[in-house]
């Protein structure tokens, strides 16, 4: 067990880090301002340093590299700016992911070296008004009618809704109740009968939009079927690896918020002395420091261990929901220790705290993270119905 990065993961950090420093601090502004999506030029450089699809296979336009590697560029975009970052999460840990690993290769040929190569956005379109924790009681329609396939129904908090170019739209595709009954479709975005409603203006999240989507009698051909009938435990072990992205995206507010704030408090000084002089001050920033470490290595145990496999439901569930909730704690923190320049939006840390309290949200809440957690200890699902 090596608890140090090697070589080419340090180098591999170093380079993403620079360029992100470099260059995207005054886009990440703009998104912020405008609350408008990074544009085709940002995700045509992503392309350039081969940081859309790092973990898909170089077959596919990948650059073929490991799920931890993913997370290492990851994070250091998410830094930055998690609606910067975006883009990078939904081609690695997304539904790009699925695509990868579950779609016929005829549609993997078709569709992922345009994500690759940012020609293509994708997102994944899971809860409905009724069916979002629950997610088992979805009953948007993928009906299989000769050779073709008739969507209908209606998606809600679907993270890139009326941006992205195609949707994983997971689907009731027969007539079984619960999982047994759901599969996903590919559906792109120009499509007779699909369209969106009012996008959605949330606390954070800015430059990642949000809105219902409507299918009234969407016809997709047979080849876009990414899972049938049935497939509902294989989208879901793909969406295990989604949370390590999540969790990714939490500890990237929380680490930036952190470095900031350390910078901040050598530098303000109160009592003719700086901050950091006082011991309560060094008493939170060694708690901070503490739960990011743990947070970090909860992340790195999922997704090494992923490598071998798609990961456990367990671990990346521990890893999100730890990272959920320290992301909220340590973020607060930062806030309260620069006072009312944290509370500033001429600062960055209010916008990172807004950010953190997504991702506890986003993916599966965090209570939903410790009931599978309490599962995953006694080896057995809870009926939630009962």
């Amino acid at each position: 067990m090596d608890f140090n990065l090697n070589e080419q993961q340090r180098a591999l950090t170093e380079t993403v880090r620079k360029f992100a420093k470099k260059e995207l601090p005054d886009i990440a502004n703009e998104i912020e301002k405008n609350d408008k999506p990074p544009g085709r030029d940002v995700l045509k450089r992503f392309a350039e340093l081969g940081f859309l699809g790092v973990n898909l296979p170089t077959e596919f336009g990948g650059a073929g590299l490991s799920h931890f590697d993913a997370v290492l560029v990851l994070e250091e975009i998410a830094k930055i700016s998690i609606a910067v970052a975006f883009p990078i999460f939904e081609s690695s840990f997304g539904p790009a992911l699925a695509i990868s690993s579950f779609a016929p290769i005829e549609l993997k040929n078709n569709i992922l070296p345009k994500v690759c190569s940012g020609d293509m956005v994708i997102a994944v379109s899971m809860s409905e008004p009724n069916a979002g924790s629950a997610l088992t009681d979805l009953v948007t329609k993928a009906e299989v009618k000769q050779d073709k396939i008739i969507l209908n129904g209606q998606k809600r908090w679907c993270s890139g809704a009326g941006h992205a170019d195609a949707y994983v739209v997971y689907s009731r595709m027969s007539e079984e109740k619960g999982a047994k009954g759901i599969g996903a479709v590919l559906l792109e975005k120009n499509t007779k009968g699909f369209s969106f409603g009012k996008p959605e203006n949330h606390m954070g999240f800015r430059g990642v939009p949000s809105a219902d989507m409507y299918f009234d009698n969407v016809e997709i051909p047979l080849k876009n079927i990414i899972v049938p009938a049935g497939g509902f435990k294989k989208l879901m072990e793909a969406f295990d690896l989604e949370r390590c992205g999540n969790t990714t995206m939490s500890l990237a507010c929380a680490q930036s918020s952190y470095d900031y704030v350390l910078n901040y408090v050598q530098d303000r000084k109160q009592f003719g002395k700086p901050i950091i002089d006082f011991q309560a001050v060094q008493l939170q920033l060694a708690e901070i420091k503490m739960k990011l470490d743990a947070s970090r290595l909860l992340l790195y145990r999922a997704v090494v261990n992923a490598d071998k496999d798609l990961p456990s439901i367990a671990e990346s569930s521990i890893a999100k929901c730890f990272a959920n909730e320290i992301a909220r704690e340590v973020t607060g923190k930062c806030v309260q220790l620069m006072g009312g320049y944290g509370y500033s939006k001429e600062y960055p840390i209010e916008q990172k705290m807004r950010d953190a309290w997504g991702w506890g949200i986003a993916g599966g809440s965090i209570d939903i993270q410790k009931t599978n957690i309490a599962s995953a200890l006694i080896g057995r699902r809870f009926n939630q119905r009962n």
